[in-house]
């Protein structure tokens, strides 16, 4: 049989007004804030975030989770980008702005290749690889400043970038008819094996 009795013991007690009663504040010791991680275990904590993240992560969304600041998030990542570097693994952490993602290694590229089945490198076009350049050289542009130093249309070469994702637009310049502004994407860094973009090979003086 239904416990009627029990069930009005859980329900919430009124008060004369009719109202609900507040529950009765459960005990004296107030929960222990949690404690955030030290310096030497956020690489680690960061790797293990950056390896189940399904795009790249935000710099801010990293520290909320870990409850530290931003700058303790990127302290964190330049250390494990270093051992990276320094150990020869085969991971790479990639940066584009704000965004920090997890990679293979460029080294690592045609073992990859073998063990999928697939070309991940794809030839570019030479016109291709031209406007991709001037993308990731004098970013952001719209497509009439690619156009003004390639000095021919870029229209279906850009379209194939967009397509390949190695480049997206990035917002639109303030001027009349408002152009959209061309980037280039955390793929463009998988496809050529780099960090971030200032792992570019500098340019000639006469060309910068």
């Amino acid at each position: 049989m239904l416990d009627t009795e029990a069930l009005a013991d859980l329900a919430p007690q009124r008060t004369s007004t009719g109202m609900p009663r507040p529950p009765e504040p459960a005990g004296e010791h107030p929960a222990s804030p949690v404690q955030g991680p030290t310096a030497d275990e956020l690489p680690a904590l960061l790797e293990s975030l950056l390896f189940v993240a399904p795009s790249p992560a935000p710099i801010a969304r990293l520290a909320q989770t870990l409850g530290v600041t931003t700058e303790a998030v990127e302290a964190g990542l330049a250390r494990l980008s270093e051992v990276y570097r320094e150990e020869g693994r085969g991971l790479r952490l990639q940066r584009k702005g704000d965004r920090a993602h997890l990679t293979s290694a460029p080294e690592a590229a045609a073992y990859i290749e073998r063990f999928l089945g697939v070309d991940l490198s794809a030839k570019l076009s030479q016109a291709a690889l031209e406007t991709l350049a001037v993308i990731a050289y004098r970013q952001p542009l719209t497509r009439a400043g690619i156009e003004a130093i390639r000095g021919v249309s870029c229209d279906g070469v850009l379209r194939t970038l967009i397509a390949r994702e190695l480049v997206e637009s990035v917002g639109r310049l303030e001027q009349a008819g408002r152009p959209i502004l061309y980037g280039t994407t955390i793929q463009f860094l998988q496809y050529f094996g780099l960090e971030s973009l200032e792992r570019l090979p500098a340019l000639p003086e006469s060309a910068s």
